[in-house]
């Protein structure tokens, strides 16, 4: 257990302090004691006057949602607005399978290097597309340069940056031609953002803004500092880590995105939840609470011994989890205003486990 703390702490937990997919410390032995999804949600509620924690769950073709309040007390239905986070990650990698369907690159074109779809000056090596969404390009999660100091609390610390700062830092980053370790990089998904808009010649807000439009999920865009919760965080236009976690977003949105996905209604979405790397070291490996991750699809995370495919989010102040497996046509979204030791993976994998 050692060892996964020291993992979880420095792969993690530190990068909490921008993105991340977690929360805090490592609580494995409250997490253990807990018997029930709704013991984890009162928990991370307990005493938080304005907490919302909505849970949504997708089985049997039926979608319901539940929201929870201070202390665990189920509130009316509402649907609220959630800053996702890195779930947008997830979204960015869907978006490369549809350039796919619409035959603006192949399968093959996910193997080639960046350059050949951004004005970068001849270098030995570029990441490939299929490395940047898998996080095995080498790119480290952040760059402190890109994080000046806030000037208010929660803001969003990435508000300000620019298609040319990122590319400036490609320019300077040197790497080498092969699959690194698995480093979970906000900043290699801003780069594979800045290769959509390149594929699609549009702007990445228009390009999510619109597709969800089209898909009738009209709840689902790019964050502009605005919603029915506080402190939601607001992008710049040209940010390109808004591909890496500027989406915002509801519960019944999320729960129709995945049955989308689930039911083949977006035919190409298999594109984006194969298997793409594998045998990874993710560091989310704790069959304590029903998880193992050891692959990556095009942005999503995969369980391959309950083929949960999953991805998670966190802000300043808000946790976040869509899961789902195709097979059993199961999906579970959890989202919280609320970011604590309590990250909403944990809730999640738990609530796959009680529907089991």
């Amino acid at each position: 257990m050692k060892n996964h703390g020291f993992r979880l702490f420095h792969v993690i937990v530190l990068p909490l302090i921008i993105f991340s997919l977690l929360s805090c410390s490592n609580p494995f032995d409250d997490w253990l004691n807990m018997s029930s999804s709704k013991e984890m949600i009162q928990s991370l509620t307990n005493g938080v006057r304005n907490a919302r924690v909505t849970v949504g769950i997708v089985q049997n073709g039926e979608i319901s949602f539940t929201v929870y309040g201070e202390s665990g007390r189920v509130l009316p239905n509402r649907e609220y607005i959630y800053d996702i986070g890195s779930i947008s990650k997830a979204i960015t990698g869907h978006l490369f399978a549809r350039a796919i369907h619409e035959n603006l690159i192949t399968l093959a074109d996910l193997d080639m290097s960046i350059d050949h779809f951004l004005n970068l000056p001849h270098k030995n090596y570029y990441p490939t597309i299929r490395r940047l969404l898998t996080h095995t390009s080498g790119y480290k999660y952040q760059y402190a340069y890109f994080t000046p100091p806030r000037p208010e609390p929660f803001a969003n610390p990435f508000y300000g940056v620019t298609r040319e700062m990122t590319l400036h830092h490609v320019r300077t980053i040197n790497l080498e031609n092969r699959d690194y370790e698995f480093e979970y990089s906000n900043f290699g998904l801003a780069v594979a953002g800045l290769v959509l808009e390149s594929i699609f010649n549009k702007d990445y807000t228009s390009l999510v803004n619109e597709y969800f439009r089209n898909l009738g999920l009209n709840s689902t865009r790019v964050g502009n500092g605005t919603g029915n919760l506080s402190f939601h965080y607001r992008w710049n236009n040209d940010n390109p880590y808004i591909a890496a976690g500027g989406i915002v977003s509801t519960v019944v949105d999320l729960m129709k995105f995945a049955q989308m996905q689930m039911d083949n209604t977006i035919s190409y979405a298999e594109y984006a939840y194969r298997t793409w790397a594998e045998d990874l070291d993710t560091a989310f490996d704790f069959p304590e609470i029903g998880m193992h991750t050891d692959a990556m699809g095009l942005g999503w995370h995969i369980d391959r011994s309950s083929n949960i495919i999953w991805h998670g989010g966190a802000l300043d102040t808000f946790c976040t989890y869509m899961g789902f497996n195709v097979n059993e046509g199961i999906a579970v979204v959890v989202l919280s205003n609320i970011r604590s030791r309590m990250p909403t993976w944990v809730i999640g994998s738990q609530i796959f486990k009680e529907l089991r």
